[in-house]
């Protein structure tokens, strides 16, 4: 029996993640095990749009790739089709919606399917498309952990492991100064990599969205590791982390703009290390460990993750399930709806067992 040739594209959007050339590799060498050919959508939706914007993938495009970091089709955070900003004359800037013209770009290359790579944002946009008849199925990203429908997304624990790193050599420096160190992760709204990095690390306190601090409680468990001895402090806030009865903490100049990007998150380390200082009258420094916790190769468990989901985003496309995402639902990986995926945010549950053990080994959240 004949195989059914496809032409198929992929693209990634949305924040890197350690894992997404994984993906990449699986795809194309999947497809292309199907005799099916493959393309590339660089940055994002973007590339539909430019000349030379779509790439032939083939086994040499992706030979050697699995290891790398960051994605070799680029990727964007503004490159929303349903929502693109466009200059006009007088230097405004009006968001189109450019949705048609994407599947309008797909029926004029002739391709069959698009396998959408990125975290609840993209897979929104991918969702909206699936909705107007374009065949997708995607592929969970987000080194944040927050997607509902997947157990893990490929990138998190590599992200952990990077900040577990970095906070784990901030204890000789803290012991050294007597200092207290307050270190700001990602995450958004959601506390997974501060919750997990934070135990790993044994940090003293780790603030997270889903447990509003109380700026009191904080301090008191800084000046009791004082008082007992240690004579130091290891506080892990994630970028989303909110007092009780306030609000979140954004970065300057980041409110929403003209192109449609979303304020940002960001400052809550700096804010709480001024804060620390003034009420305790310990010496305290801030680090935003930032992008770092995206960048670099892929710890083993996230490549072979990476590799699973592309693998079997091939096989929906093979079978003609689309408007689905893949997910992991140990011991398989899934296909669950796109709609179920892009649903909710997945938030750290107060009663779970890592928030239980953090408790238990007498880490605070600044609760109590």
């Amino acid at each position: 029996m004949t195989a059914i040739q496809k032409a198929i594209a992929i693209n990634t959007g949305g924040g890197d993640a350690p894992g997404l050339n994984a993906v990449i590799r699986a795809v194309v060498l999947s497809a292309t095990n199907l005799g099916w050919s493959v393309y590339g959508i660089r940055r994002g939706y973007q590339g539909l749009f430019e000349e030379d914007g779509v790439v032939d993938l083939t086994r040499d495009t992706v030979r050697g790739i699995t290891h790398l970091g960051g994605t070799i089709l680029g990727t964007t955070n503004r490159g929303n089709p349903l929502s693109w900003p466009v200059e006009s004359e007088d230097g405004t800037v009006q968001l189109v919606d450019r949705s048609d013209e994407v599947l309008e770009e797909f029926r004029r290359r002739e391709l069959d399917a698009l396998i959408a790579i990125g975290g609840d944002g993209s897979l929104q946009i991918a969702a909206a498309l699936s909705e107007k008849g374009l065949p997708v199925v995607g592929v969970p990203k987000t080194i944040d952990n927050d997607l509902a429908a997947t157990q893990v997304t490929f990138g998190f624990h590599t992200a952990v492991a990077t900040a577990t790193d970095a906070i784990g050599r901030l204890h000789s420096t803290a012991e050294a100064h007597g200092r207290v160190m307050v270190v700001e992760l990602m995450g958004r709204t959601a506390g997974w990599i501060a919750l997990y990095a934070g135990v790993a690390a044994t940090a003293d306190i780790i603030l997270i969205p889903e447990i509003p601090y109380h700026l009191d409680a904080l301090c008191a468990k800084i000046n009791e590791r004082y008082e007992t001895g240690p004579g130091f402090a290891i506080v892990v806030a994630a970028e989303g982390a909110l007092e009780a009865g306030g609000s979140h903490t954004f970065l300057e100049h980041s409110e929403h703009s003209q192109t449609g990007e979303s304020a940002r998150l960001g400052g809550i380390g700096e804010k709480l290390a001024r804060q620390i200082a003034e009420r305790t009258g310990h010496e305290t420094r801030s680090l935003v460990l930032g992008h770092l916790q995206r960048g670099g190769e892929p710890i083993a468990y996230d490549r072979l993750l990476a590799l699973r989901f592309g693998s079997a985003a091939v096989e929906l496309v093979r079978d003609g399930c689309f408007g689905c995402m893949v997910a992991l639902r140990p011991p398989e990986v899934l296909a669950v709806p796109l709609s179920e995926a892009v649903a909710k945010i997945k938030l750290v549950p107060l009663d779970g067992d890592l928030v239980r053990t953090a408790r238990n080994i007498g880490i605070s959240f600044g609760d109590e």
